[in-house]
C-alpha cells in the first residue's frame, strides 16, 4: 500500500496520464516548450528586436518583467502598465504568446490582460493568498520553485492553485540556494525527473536564473531536456552588456539561435516534437 502524499490534485496518485493543455499552438506536457526573452522589458526597440527574432525562429512565447521584484531596492523596478502593453503589442504583431510575473493579489487582472501565462516567481512560491487567488485564474499559471524550497512545499504550492479550481499549471526549476557560490543557484536537475514521478504536471526549466552564468546556459538547457523536461525558460537580450538586469546571464541572440539544432535533435530522442525554423533573413543589432 502506497504512503499517501500530503499534497493529492497533482499527484500520480490522482491523476495518472500527464497533463497536457494548449497555449497559442503549443502543447504543454506533451510538445517541448521553449520561452524566450529579456529579464525586464525596457524600451520598444528592445522588445520588437528580440519578438521579431524569436518570430523567424518559430518560437512561440516571449517573456519579460513588467513588474520586476529585485532584492535591492535601488535596481530597475520595471515598466510596470507600459511593459505590459509594450510586451503585449510586439507580441501580437509576431504571433507571440506573452509569459510574465504577477507579483501580487491586486495585479491579478492588469496581467490577464496582456499576458497569456501568468508566472509565479521565487519569492511568492510560498505567498498562498496569491496562489489561491491564482487557482481561480482562466489563465494557466508558472509556479516557479522557492529558492530554499523542498519538492514537497514546491508541489504543495501547485496544490493550492489545482484545488482553488485552475488545473493549468507548470512547474518552473530554477535552482536552490545552497553553500555553493561559484553559480547563482544550485540548479536540480535530479528535480525534473523526480517530479516526473511524483506528479502529472509539465515541468520547465529556468537555466538563466539556476545557473547565472551565460556561457552555462546551453549545456545546462541541453542537459535538462535530456532529464526529460517539458520545456525551457530563457533569458535572452539584443544588447546584453547593456541590459538593466540580469544581463550576464542573457544569451545574445545568435546563442539562442545556434542551441536550437542541438535541442531539437535531444527532443527527438526524447520523443518531444519540437517545431523550430530557422527564417532568419535579418541580421539584428547585437552590439
Amino acid at each position: 500500500m502506497s504512503h499517501r502524499k500530503p499534497y493529492q490534485l497533482v499527484s500520480r496518485e490522482w491523476k495518472k496520464e500527464n497533463t497536457e493543455f494548449e497555449v497559442n499552438g503549443v502543447i504543454f506536457g506533451k510538445d517541448l516548450v521553449l520561452i524566450a526573452g529579456p529579464c525586464a522589458i525596457e524600451n520598444r526597440e528592445q522588445i520588437f528586436t528580440i519578438s521579431e527574432y524569436l518570430s523567424k525562429l518559430n518560437i512561440r512565447f516571449i517573456r519579460g518583467g513588467a513588474y520586476k521584484p529585485r532584492t535591492s531596492p535601488y535596481s530597475f523596478q520595471g515598466l510596470k502598465t507600459e511593459g505590459l502593453k509594450l510586451i503585449r503589442e510586439a507580441a501580437d504583431k509576431y504571433q507571440l504568446g506573452v509569459v510574465s510575473e504577477v507579483m501580487s493579489v491586486d495585479k491579478i487582472e492588469e496581467l490577464e490582460e496582456y499576458v497569456d501565462i501568468l508566472q509565479v516567481g521565487t519569492r511568492n512560491m510560498q505567498n498562498y493568498p496569491l496562489l489561491k487567488a491564482l487557482g481561480k485564474s482562466k489563465k494557466p499559471v508558472l509556479l516557479k520553485r522557492g529558492m530554499s524550497s523542498t519538492i514537497e512545499e514546491w508541489l504543495l504550492a501547485a496544490e493550492y492553485i489545482v484545488s482553488s479550481g485552475n488545473e493549468r499549471v507548470i512547474l518552473c526549476e530554477r535552482g536552490i540556494r545552497t553553500f555553493e557560490n561559484a553559480t547563482r543557484n544550485t540548479l536540480d536537475i535530479a528535480a525534473i525527473p523526480l517530479i516526473k514521478s511524483l506528479s502529472h504536471l509539465p515541468i520547465i526549466l529556468d537555466p538563466s536564473q539556476g545557473t547565472g552564468i551565460r556561457d552555462l546556459v546551453s549545456p545546462v538547457s541541453a542537459a535538462a531536456i535530456a532529464a526529460g523536461a517539458d520545456g525551457l525558460i530563457i533569458e535572452v537580450h539584443n544588447q546584453p552588456n547593456e541590459a538593466l538586469s540580469d544581463g550576464d546571464q542573457s544569451l545574445y541572440l545568435d546563442q539562442l539561435k545556434d542551441l536550437m539544432p542541438t535541442l531539437k535533435q535531444i527532443a527527438h530522442i526524447r520523443n518531444k516534437h519540437f517545431d523550430f525554423e530557422n527564417t532568419l533573413s535579418f541580421s539584428p543589432n547585437l552590439s
